[in-house]
């Protein structure tokens, strides 16, 4: 039986965790800075550690899900130091591709194997176990832990050699912002306009504008809640590596650069830390309107 370990229990982390727990019939281990995520794992039956030393030295695999570029780095890097040969690093972070592009080839030297393996769906897929999984790395290291992402992934994608899984989540990413801005500035225009925002996602839910991010994110905004199930900090995160990869690539992606500048200005106006539906709040300013 492999022994697991998780680091990163947040608002994505906590639920992936549980359902490798439930699902794997392996032995986990969790560990997150804040004990009151510690404390939540072990209330769901799973092992902790108040050190993240005790995972590295004892794991198997290890799945990091990271809220930045800079705390993966440095975790995987301390891994490599403290790990046994063998041991695979899966990467539910959205951690930007040339990231782990560099990590990759030290990560092998270590005779480790890292997998880049980002995902989409939110809290409500977290929880549910439906994420979606995209993976790039060693084919051999993927095929070894795929029964693993199953536990927390309804659909799991192989996508290539390294960073092509990180690649494939700044695409999901791309689009996904581009739709919560659309659906902002739409709902926001139709208010102005004298359309109730409810009536209007009673009649068009169901064409072609249907989207999960409408599904899922106008509820919360016509109810004026914007707890984080998903925060703007960690998708602007995205939009920043999407932006620097087309930079990188020599090629303009013009919408995302709407989104990012979007999503500065939530930053500017200290509301960063709030749901991705908040996006909405931009378009209420410029328009001097609510969508309630």
């Amino acid at each position: 039986m492999k022994k697991i370990g998780f680091i990163g229990m947040g608002i994505m982390g906590l639920p992936m965790a549980t359902n490798l727990l439930k699902k794997s019939g392996c032995d986990i281990t969790g560990f997150d800075v804040f004990e009151a995520a510690r404390e939540r794992f072990a209330q769901a039956g799973g092992k902790t550690a108040t050190d993240a030393d005790e995972i590295y030295c004892n794991s198997d695999v290890i799945f990091l899900c990271l809220p930045q570029n800079e705390l993966v780095e440095s975790t995987v890097l301390e891994i490599i130091q403290k790990a046994r040969p063998e041991t695979v690093i899966v990467d539910f972070s959205s951690t930007a591709p040339g990231i782990i592009r560099r990590l990759f080839p030290k990560v092998q030297e270590a005779g480790m194997q890292l997998l880049d393996s980002p995902v989409s769906g939110g809290e409500t897929g977290a929880v549910a176990g439906t994420l979606v999984v995209m993976t790039g790395g060693e084919k051999a290291a993927f095929d070894a832990v795929e029964p693993l992402l199953h536990c927390v992934g309804g659909n799991v994608t192989y996508m290539g050699a390294s960073g092509c899984g990180a690649v494939a989540k700044l695409a999901n990413n791309m689009i996904v912002g581009c739709n919560l801005i659309s659906v902002g500035e739409a709902y926001a225009f139709a208010a102005k306009a004298g359309l109730d925002p409810a009536v209007l996602f009673s009649a068009i839910k169901d064409g072609f504008a249907q989207s999960a991010v409408m599904d899922l994110k106008v509820p919360k905004i016509l109810s004026r809640d914007f707890t984080a199930s998903a925060r703007i900090a960690v998708h602007y995160k995205d939009m920043k590596n999407a932006m620097n990869l087309a930079d990188e690539m020599g090629v303009e992606i013009p919408m995302s650069a709407i989104v990012l500048d979007c999503m500065k200005r939530m930053e500017e106006d200290g509301l960063i830390d709030e749901d991705q539906c908040a996006l909405v709040k931009v378009f209420e300013k410029d328009m001097g309107v609510t969508v309630k």
